[in-house]
Protein backbone atom coordinates (compact mmCIF):
# COMPACT_ATOMS: atom_id res chain seq x y z
CA UNK A 1 0.00 0.00 0.00
CA UNK A 2 0.72 3.31 -0.95
CA UNK A 3 -0.65 5.65 1.79
CA UNK A 4 -0.36 9.37 1.31
CA UNK A 5 2.58 11.35 2.74
CA UNK A 6 3.19 14.02 4.71
CA UNK A 7 5.58 15.90 2.23
CA UNK A 8 2.39 15.28 -0.60
CA UNK A 9 -0.01 16.86 1.88
CA UNK A 10 2.23 20.17 1.92
CA UNK A 11 2.72 20.13 -1.92
CA UNK A 12 -1.08 19.77 -2.72
CA UNK A 13 -1.47 18.92 -6.07
CA UNK A 14 1.47 16.56 -6.64
CA UNK A 15 4.05 13.40 -5.66
CA UNK A 16 7.94 14.05 -5.94
CA UNK A 17 7.99 10.47 -4.17
CA UNK A 18 9.53 9.38 -7.60
CA UNK A 19 10.79 12.33 -8.89
CA UNK A 20 14.36 13.15 -9.91
CA UNK A 21 15.52 9.39 -10.83
CA UNK A 22 17.40 8.70 -14.22
CA UNK A 23 15.64 5.94 -16.32
CA UNK A 24 16.64 4.22 -19.71
CA UNK A 25 13.98 5.15 -21.55
CA UNK A 26 13.26 2.16 -23.78
CA UNK A 27 13.28 0.58 -21.21
CA UNK A 28 10.48 2.56 -19.61
CA UNK A 29 8.26 2.90 -22.58
CA UNK A 30 8.28 -1.07 -22.82
CA UNK A 31 7.28 -1.22 -19.24
CA UNK A 32 4.98 1.77 -18.65
CA UNK A 33 3.03 0.30 -21.90
CA UNK A 34 2.51 -3.22 -19.90
CA UNK A 35 0.85 -1.60 -17.12
CA UNK A 36 -1.63 0.32 -19.37
CA UNK A 37 0.21 3.75 -19.64
CA UNK A 38 0.59 5.43 -22.71
CA UNK A 39 4.50 7.47 -23.02
CA UNK A 40 5.49 9.25 -26.35
CA UNK A 41 8.97 8.09 -27.17
CA UNK A 42 11.29 11.00 -26.01
CA UNK A 43 13.21 12.42 -29.49
CA UNK A 44 15.66 15.27 -29.05
CA UNK A 45 14.25 16.70 -32.62
CA UNK A 46 10.36 17.38 -30.82
CA UNK A 47 9.46 20.67 -30.01
CA UNK A 48 6.90 19.73 -27.08
CA UNK A 49 6.58 16.29 -24.28
CA UNK A 50 3.61 15.48 -23.03
CA UNK A 51 4.09 13.57 -19.66
CA UNK A 52 3.06 9.64 -19.73
CA UNK A 53 0.12 8.61 -18.80
CA UNK A 54 -2.74 6.34 -17.05
CA UNK A 55 -5.95 6.83 -17.57
CA UNK A 56 -8.78 5.60 -14.85
CA UNK A 57 -12.38 5.40 -16.45
CA UNK A 58 -13.13 3.63 -12.79
CA UNK A 59 -12.72 6.81 -10.56
CA UNK A 60 -13.15 9.22 -13.70
CA UNK A 61 -9.34 10.12 -13.23
CA UNK A 62 -6.01 10.37 -15.42
CA UNK A 63 -2.40 10.04 -13.61
CA UNK A 64 0.19 11.60 -14.96
CA UNK A 65 4.21 11.41 -14.85
CA UNK A 66 6.52 14.06 -16.04
CA UNK A 67 9.65 13.14 -17.48
CA UNK A 68 12.10 14.87 -19.83
CA UNK A 69 14.98 13.71 -21.98
CA UNK A 70 18.52 14.13 -20.52
CA UNK A 71 22.18 15.01 -22.82
CA UNK A 72 22.25 16.26 -26.53
CA UNK A 73 25.44 13.70 -27.69
CA UNK A 74 24.24 11.32 -30.44
CA UNK A 75 25.79 7.75 -29.52
CA UNK A 76 26.20 8.79 -25.88
CA UNK A 77 22.38 10.06 -24.78
CA UNK A 78 20.93 9.94 -28.16
CA UNK A 79 20.62 6.77 -30.17
CA UNK A 80 20.99 6.56 -33.79
CA UNK A 81 17.33 7.23 -34.27
CA UNK A 82 17.89 10.50 -32.04
CA UNK A 83 15.73 9.32 -29.18
CA UNK A 84 16.83 9.69 -25.69
CA UNK A 85 18.86 6.95 -24.21
CA UNK A 86 17.82 7.90 -20.80
CA UNK A 87 15.14 10.61 -19.26
CA UNK A 88 15.07 12.03 -15.91
CA UNK A 89 11.65 12.12 -13.56
CA UNK A 90 9.29 14.98 -11.99
CA UNK A 91 6.01 14.76 -10.77
CA UNK A 92 2.97 12.45 -10.68
CA UNK A 93 -0.37 14.55 -10.95
CA UNK A 94 -3.95 13.67 -11.32
CA UNK A 95 -6.31 15.11 -13.23
CA UNK A 96 -10.47 14.66 -14.33
CA UNK A 97 -10.73 12.41 -17.11
CA UNK A 98 -11.51 14.55 -19.57
CA UNK A 99 -9.45 18.01 -18.84
CA UNK A 100 -7.87 18.77 -21.64
CA UNK A 101 -3.83 16.96 -21.82
CA UNK A 102 -0.75 18.75 -21.04
CA UNK A 103 2.70 19.16 -22.02
CA UNK A 104 5.72 20.63 -21.33
CA UNK A 105 7.85 22.86 -24.14
CA UNK A 106 11.39 21.34 -25.24
CA UNK A 107 13.24 24.31 -24.32
CA UNK A 108 12.04 26.01 -21.37
CA UNK A 109 9.85 23.47 -19.78
CA UNK A 110 7.11 25.42 -19.57
CA UNK A 111 3.30 23.75 -19.05
CA UNK A 112 0.80 24.03 -21.86
CA UNK A 113 -1.72 22.51 -23.27
CA UNK A 114 -1.08 20.10 -26.41
CA UNK A 115 -4.59 20.19 -27.40
CA UNK A 116 -5.22 22.88 -29.89
CA UNK A 117 -8.28 25.16 -29.03
CA UNK A 118 -6.28 27.28 -26.63
CA UNK A 119 -8.39 26.07 -23.35
CA UNK A 120 -6.27 27.83 -20.25
CA UNK A 121 -4.72 24.84 -18.33
CA UNK A 122 -6.95 23.05 -15.88
CA UNK A 123 -5.42 23.08 -12.29
CA UNK A 124 -4.11 19.30 -10.88
CA UNK A 125 -6.89 17.57 -8.45
CA UNK A 126 -5.73 18.07 -4.56
CA UNK A 127 -3.90 14.63 -3.81
CA UNK A 128 -5.89 14.85 -0.42
CA UNK A 129 -9.13 14.18 -3.01
CA UNK A 130 -8.00 11.31 -4.91
CA UNK A 131 -9.31 7.28 -4.09
CA UNK A 132 -6.64 5.96 -1.53
CA UNK A 133 -6.81 2.70 -4.06
CA UNK A 134 -6.37 5.00 -6.90
CA UNK A 135 -3.36 6.50 -5.70
CA UNK A 136 -1.53 3.16 -4.38
CA UNK A 137 -2.00 1.51 -7.69
CA UNK A 138 -0.93 4.47 -9.61
CA UNK A 139 2.54 5.07 -7.03
CA UNK A 140 2.53 0.86 -7.32
CA UNK A 141 3.15 1.70 -11.16
CA UNK A 142 5.39 4.70 -11.06
CA UNK A 143 7.66 2.72 -8.20
CA UNK A 144 7.93 -0.60 -10.20
CA UNK A 145 9.11 1.90 -13.43
CA UNK A 146 11.93 3.30 -11.24
CA UNK A 147 12.73 -0.35 -9.81
CA UNK A 148 13.47 -1.66 -13.01
CA UNK A 149 14.40 1.14 -15.56
CA UNK A 150 16.71 3.04 -13.07
CA UNK A 151 20.27 3.11 -14.06
CA UNK A 152 20.92 3.13 -9.98
CA UNK A 153 20.43 -0.55 -9.69
CA UNK A 154 22.98 -1.84 -12.82
CA UNK A 155 26.32 -3.24 -11.64
CA UNK A 156 27.97 -1.23 -14.60
CA UNK A 157 27.19 2.15 -13.95
CA UNK A 158 29.59 1.78 -10.64
CA UNK A 159 31.36 4.56 -12.29
CA UNK A 160 28.62 7.11 -13.01
CA UNK A 161 27.72 6.21 -16.47
CA UNK A 162 29.05 8.66 -19.50
CA UNK A 163 31.70 11.05 -18.16
CA UNK A 164 30.58 10.53 -14.38
CA UNK A 165 27.93 12.60 -14.67
CA UNK A 166 25.76 10.27 -12.76
CA UNK A 167 28.35 9.10 -10.25
CA UNK A 168 26.04 11.13 -7.29
CA UNK A 169 22.72 9.35 -8.18
CA UNK A 170 24.04 5.93 -8.66
CA UNK A 171 25.46 6.17 -5.31
CA UNK A 172 22.38 7.77 -3.52
CA UNK A 173 20.16 5.34 -5.52
CA UNK A 174 22.26 2.21 -5.26
CA UNK A 175 22.90 2.34 -1.25
CA UNK A 176 20.57 5.21 0.33
CA UNK A 177 17.21 5.19 2.51
CA UNK A 178 14.99 2.57 1.29
CA UNK A 179 11.41 3.68 -0.44
CA UNK A 180 8.19 1.96 0.08
CA UNK A 181 8.51 -1.63 -2.23
CA UNK A 182 12.13 -2.02 -0.39
CA UNK A 183 10.88 -1.64 3.14
CA UNK A 184 7.80 -4.17 1.80
CA UNK A 185 10.98 -6.15 0.77
CA UNK A 186 12.30 -5.77 4.28
CA UNK A 187 9.83 -7.27 6.30
CA UNK A 188 9.65 -10.05 3.76
CA UNK A 189 13.34 -10.93 4.27
CA UNK A 190 12.86 -10.75 7.61
CA UNK A 191 10.17 -13.16 7.63
CA UNK A 192 11.85 -15.14 5.02
CA UNK A 193 15.78 -15.69 6.03
CA UNK A 194 15.60 -17.84 9.08
CA UNK A 195 13.81 -20.39 6.65
CA UNK A 196 16.59 -20.54 4.19
CA UNK A 197 19.73 -22.62 4.23
CA UNK A 198 21.98 -19.73 4.60
CA UNK A 199 19.66 -18.50 7.91
CA UNK A 200 22.51 -19.13 9.91
CA UNK A 201 24.53 -16.76 7.95
CA UNK A 202 22.47 -13.18 7.14
CA UNK A 203 20.74 -11.13 9.29
CA UNK A 204 18.71 -8.04 7.95
CA UNK A 205 19.71 -4.65 9.25
CA UNK A 206 18.44 -1.49 8.42
CA UNK A 207 18.97 -0.73 4.53
CA UNK A 208 21.02 -4.31 4.13
CA UNK A 209 21.41 -7.94 3.84
CA UNK A 210 24.00 -8.76 5.70
CA UNK A 211 26.00 -12.40 4.45
CA UNK A 212 28.75 -13.77 6.35
CA UNK A 213 30.91 -15.66 3.27
CA UNK A 214 34.49 -17.59 4.16
CA UNK A 215 36.21 -14.81 2.52
CA UNK A 216 34.33 -11.57 3.79
CA UNK A 217 30.92 -10.33 5.46
CA UNK A 218 29.10 -8.68 2.13
CA UNK A 219 26.13 -6.04 2.72
CA UNK A 220 23.35 -6.11 -0.04
CA UNK A 221 21.52 -3.21 -0.43
CA UNK A 222 17.62 -3.73 -0.11
CA UNK A 223 16.56 -1.26 -2.63
CA UNK A 224 18.99 -1.73 -5.44
CA UNK A 225 20.45 -4.88 -4.83
CA UNK A 226 24.21 -3.18 -4.79
CA UNK A 227 26.60 -5.19 -2.81
CA UNK A 228 29.77 -3.15 -0.32
CA UNK A 229 32.30 -6.11 1.19
CA UNK A 230 34.56 -5.53 4.06
CA UNK A 231 36.91 -3.97 4.64
CA UNK A 232 36.10 -0.89 4.19
CA UNK A 233 32.69 -1.55 2.55
CA UNK A 234 34.43 -1.73 -0.70
CA UNK A 235 31.96 -2.39 -4.11
CA UNK A 236 31.54 -5.68 -5.33
CA UNK A 237 30.13 -5.83 -8.98
CA UNK A 238 28.40 -8.74 -9.90
CA UNK A 239 25.63 -8.70 -13.15
CA UNK A 240 22.43 -10.65 -12.94
CA UNK A 241 22.41 -12.93 -15.86
CA UNK A 242 20.27 -11.42 -18.69
CA UNK A 243 21.79 -7.60 -18.23
CA UNK A 244 23.01 -6.28 -21.09
CA UNK A 245 27.25 -5.46 -20.82
CA UNK A 246 26.53 -2.40 -22.48
CA UNK A 247 24.71 -0.83 -19.54
CA UNK A 248 21.20 -0.41 -21.62
CA UNK A 249 19.24 -3.55 -22.04
CA UNK A 250 16.82 -1.38 -23.73
CA UNK A 251 13.71 -3.60 -24.12
CA UNK A 252 14.72 -6.45 -22.03
CA UNK A 253 11.57 -6.18 -18.73
CA UNK A 254 13.48 -8.10 -16.06
CA UNK A 255 10.90 -8.36 -13.93
CA UNK A 256 8.62 -11.73 -12.22
CA UNK A 257 7.05 -10.24 -9.61
CA UNK A 258 9.72 -8.72 -7.22
CA UNK A 259 12.42 -8.94 -9.43
CA UNK A 260 14.72 -7.56 -7.08
CA UNK A 261 14.14 -9.83 -4.03
CA UNK A 262 15.30 -12.58 -6.65
CA UNK A 263 18.41 -10.96 -7.03
CA UNK A 264 19.21 -10.40 -3.38
CA UNK A 265 18.22 -13.53 -2.46
CA UNK A 266 20.75 -15.11 -5.56
CA UNK A 267 23.45 -13.31 -4.51
CA UNK A 268 22.68 -13.97 -0.94
CA UNK A 269 22.96 -17.54 -2.03
CA UNK A 270 26.22 -16.75 -4.13
CA UNK A 271 27.97 -15.17 -1.20
CA UNK A 272 27.56 -17.18 1.78
CA UNK A 273 29.15 -19.85 -0.37
CA UNK A 274 32.03 -17.45 -1.36
CA UNK A 275 34.92 -20.24 -1.31
CA UNK A 276 33.05 -21.78 -4.56
CA UNK A 277 32.51 -19.35 -6.73
CA UNK A 278 34.28 -19.85 -9.92
CA UNK A 279 33.46 -16.55 -12.20
CA UNK A 280 36.87 -14.78 -13.03
CA UNK A 281 35.08 -11.39 -12.90
CA UNK A 282 33.85 -12.01 -9.35
CA UNK A 283 36.77 -13.82 -7.81
CA UNK A 284 39.51 -11.06 -9.14
CA UNK A 285 37.70 -8.79 -7.15
CA UNK A 286 37.44 -11.07 -3.86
Amino acid sequence: MYLLTDAERNTGTYSNRFAAHILRQHQFNSLAAIRGWHAKLRLCVDDEYPPAYKELPQWGLRAEYWIEGIGDDWGVDLSEAGSYLRIRTDQVRFYPLDAPHNSAHAGGGEYRMWLHGGAAPVDALPLTGIPPLALSEVLRDVDLFVGVASVGNDPNWQDGGPEGRFQEYWTSYGFGELGASAETRRALLTRLIPRLAIGDRCTVEGRFLHVKGELHTYKIHLGSGNILRTPNDQYLCIVPKGTSAAGDPGGYLPFEGDRVLSVILSKAMLLAKDTEITDPTITSQL
